[in-house]
């Protein structure tokens, strides 16, 4: 059974500028499999809403962020290191 810590969050964005920014999380290394299928592009999720935030290639937007595509389905996030105890 997994622990708490070695469960990511519920939401999480790499925008430090967002709420839902956590550095710690992210340092760890946080994987995404959507619909089965790794992304490496996410730039925000939300398990318990069911939908992720993808950057749509190099645009921005006018105030310099990614621009996103936002796609429901089944959110998968796991960490990507294994937890080092000993």
């Amino acid at each position: 059974m997994s622990d708490a810590a070695d469960t990511p969050p519920d939401r999480l964005a790499v925008n430090p500028n967002s709420p839902f920014y956590d550095e710690k999380a992210l340092e760890r290394g946080v994987g995404v499999r959507f619909k089965g299928v790794e992304k490496t592009n996410v730039e925000e999720y939300c398990v318990s809403e069911g939908w992720v935030r993808l950057s749509a290639g190099k645009t921005l937007d006018r105030a310099g962020n990614p621009m996103t595509v936002k796609l429901k389905g089944p959110v998968e996030p796991y960490f990507r290191d294994s937890p080092a105890e000993g």
